[in-house]
């Protein structure tokens, strides 16, 4: 086995964007305290041995672990009392005493407290739905937990449900009443009176209440409670230094690497079950003639074992006991949709995530030809040698776009979270010749440049790279080695995402840290920070685009700079590097784009109701019928309004490649969606704008070929 110490484990080696899991879920006491407290030392251990900002780990840093675990616990504010928080006090300078080695107290005080209170919020909720709100009252509620504290009686605890159970039961009921509206006269529907309408309302926030309960009483076991807490103190850090679980990391590494081991089946939440909702063909599930779209799983069994009833369960959470090694047997509770209940035994075998790989398209305009490649992460299968990476299915990609003769290429990074580090220093590499990527630095300061070292290009033609709030770590490390050399235009939201650390998977185990174990769980850690070659961190700022196109997530607080746990930006010095003539010139580009933009009010417009819908968030909330409802009206018709400007009325010519009009013709669902998918792009707003951008460059570089002599050609 490979074990290291942890000095030796401060290496770059992958940088990604991940959500939160609050991971495994076995049943409570499954695992003794001891073991708790080993992972919490040995997190802390990591963090100050290697984290690249570590800060000190004492009471200080105690009372922020407090404050956040509580805050994970119930972000709502809705199930804990204050006195609750008053009384938890007592921890509130001990956890960094927990995490150096003392016996864990504080999160299964707050844990147990938190179940206590949650089954009296049940009881809560269930007698307030059993009676009929009155609408009339002319009250409100406040939907923003930052703007209210704790209950502090049992009065105010009360209020606070019942208020929160009229403005969800009032959303329900006008949903009704315009449906009412809308379908009077209709042959076979029903009409329902008012008290009717209310009572179907209150139905509906039950079953939604009910299964929020059930979750917490069937999927929060003390383990799901400590994972919690594990990432309250080391998202404190900084947001991206996580702890995975055992069973959580192996679902994060088979969504990096597009594979995985299972019976092949997409499912969906629907009603408090977990649905079929597709079926891929020649998958273990296709194969066993008994799995069909619209089956519902209520229990999954590993081979001989027990059945788990799913109920409580999300579709990430039925996943991943779905899946399993190859070869293993599942063993699945259908019910039918005719009601029957059924066992169906599967093997489990290997499932290739293809869709989620890089695509292409064509797209035409009166002029140009370009080509479009999709790009929705910078995966990597790690665990296979021939496995798919990003940066060579985006070489094949470029490849074949060549061969259809494209005048130009655009590549969508928009809502790219992001990947492996290698493969995007080789992606750029496609593009430019050898050179400076990006530059890396640890926590003792120390640079180095990742290269491009190979001197070929693979395409030399206009190149434009689509970007948004949410294109982060290696799309912003792509997209600004293209800005910084002058390759390309950057096309999309002011500016990205802003994350510029760099993450390291580190195993825990018995022995302590591990790069090829982690039978305790795995921790994401932050150990260094990228910066541009131009020596600019992309931490914070993002990057910049240099055409601007207003979009609806401009005003959300969704960056990383809204995250009060960030790192700072900074800078280092700019690494050797020489910027390259594009053929065009980029202030002419901007001043065109810019031109377009203020004789077509698509994106102003888009810009203003953006801005006012930011501002409706932060509101109060009237539950009283009249108001509500003139509210919503006045926001649905900007919502409306909002979806209309963001579809072309003119749609583009876009197609898919030569010999791949029929990709997925062996798998009807599939290639469904691949229909779907080039109809978006037909209506994309953002992409027409980018088409063109690509006609200025190709127009603009024409233009010095012809006064230089130099005969206009398609590039390669």
């Amino acid at each position: 086995m490979k074990r290291l110490p942890i000095v030796i484990l401060v290496v770059v080696a992958a940088s990604f964007l991940a959500f939160k899991s609050m991971g495994n879920s076995t049943k409570n006491g499954a695992n003794p305290p001891d073991k708790y407290e080993q992972i919490l030392k040995l997190v802390g251990e990591m963090l100050k041995q290697a984290h690249y900002n570590p800060q000190d780990i004492n009471d200080d840093f105690s009372k922020k672990i407090f404050n956040k675990y509580i805050n994970d616990l119930n972000p709502e504010k809705n199930i804990l009392m204050q006195s609750d928080i008053e009384k938890l006090k007592v921890y509130e300078t001990k956890i960094d005493e927990e995490i150096k080695g003392a016996p864990i107290a504080f999160f299964l005080a707050a844990g147990n407290l938190f179940t206590t209170r949650m089954t009296e919020a049940s009881l809560i909720v269930n007698e307030y739905l059993l009676k009929p709100f009155d609408f009339t009252i002319d009250e409100s509620i406040v939907l923003d937990a930052e703007k209210y504290n704790y209950p502090v009686s049992e009065d105010e605890r009360r209020d606070q449900w019942r208020k929160k159970l009229k403005y969800m039961t009032l959303e329900r009921y006008v949903d009704l009443l315009e449906a009412r509206e809308k379908n009077k006269g209709k042959e076979g529907f029903v009409i329902k009176t008012d008290k009717e309408l209310e009572s179907e309302a209150r139905e509906k926030v039950r079953k939604v209440m009910d299964r929020t309960f059930d979750r917490y009483k069937l999927k929060f076991s003390n383990d799901d409670k400590f994972n919690l807490f594990v990432n309250a103190i080391t998202t404190t850090m900084d947001p991206h230094s996580e702890f995975f679980p055992p069973v959580d990391k192996r679902y994060f590494d088979e969504e990096m690497s597009g594979r995985f081991y299972g019976i092949g089946a997409s499912l969906q939440y629907e009603d408090g079950n977990i649905k079929i909702a597709s079926v891929i063909t020649g998958s273990p599930a296709w194969k066993s003639g008994e799995i069909q779209a619209g089956d519902l799983i209520i229990k999954v069994a590993q081979g001989k074992e027990e059945p788990v009833d799913l109920t409580g369960y999300i579709v990430t959470d039925a996943v991943k006991i779905i899946r399993g090694k190859k070869g293993t047997e599942v063993n699945l509770t259908i019910r039918k949709q005719d009601g029957a209940l059924k066992v169906v035994s599967i093997i489990r075998d290997e499932i290739v995530q293809d869709e989620t790989f890089a695509r292409s398209a064509i797209v035409k305009n009166e002029t140009s030809k370009i080509g479009y490649i999709f790009l929705p992460e910078f995966y990597a299968d790690f665990d296979r040698p021939n496995g798919n990476r990003s940066f060579t299915d985006v070489a094949m990609e470029v490849k074949k776009l060549k061969e259809e003769k494209v005048d130009g290429i655009v590549l969508d990074l928009r809502n790219n979270g992001g990947g492996s580090l290698y493969d995007v220093v080789q992606m750029a590499g496609l593009f430019i010749e050898d050179g400076p990527i990006v530059q890396v630095k640890d926590r003792e300061n120390n640079a180095s440049v990742l290269k491009d070292k190979d001197r070929n290009v693979l395409y030399t033609g206009p190149l434009a790279v689509m970007v948004n709030e949410f294109s982060a770590s290696a799309s912003e490390i792509f997209a600004a080695a293209i800005q910084d050399y002058g390759r390309g235009v950057i096309i999309g939201s002011t500016s990205t995402y802003g994350k510029g650390t760099v993450q390291r998977n580190i195993g825990l185990d018995e022995n302590g840290f591990s790069l090829s174990s982690a039978e305790l769980g795995t921790v994401k850690l932050t150990l260094q920070k990228f910066y541009r070659i131009n020596g600019g961190s992309t931490q914070l700022e993002g990057v910049k685009s240099d055409v601007v196109l207003p979009d609806q997530l401009e005003y959300l607080k969704v960056r990383e700079k809204d995250d009060k746990d960030a790192l700072p930006w900074d800078e280092i010095s700019k690494a050797t590097y020489k910027t390259l003539d594009p053929g065009y010139d980029l202030k002419t580009i901007q001043n065109l784009s810019e031109n377009r933009l203020q004789r077509d009010s698509t994106f102003s417009l888009i810009k203003k109701y953006t801005e006012w819908l930011s501002i409706q968030r932060d509101k109060e909330y009237s539950l009283q019928l009249d108001k509500y409802t003139k509210e919503q009206k006045e926001i649905d018709v900007v919502i409306n309004k909002l979806s209309a400007l963001q579809k072309l009325s003119k749609e583009l010519d876009v197609s898919a490649l030569k010999n791949e009009e029929n990709k997925w013709e062996n798998d009807k669902s599939k290639q469904d969606r691949f229909q779907l998918w080039l109809k978006s792009l037909q209506k994309d707003i953002y992409l027409d704008q980018t088409m063109k951008v690509m006609t200025d460059m190709i127009n603009q570089q024409n233009l010095v070929k012809s006064k230089t002599n130099e005969q206009p050609k398609k590039a390669f």
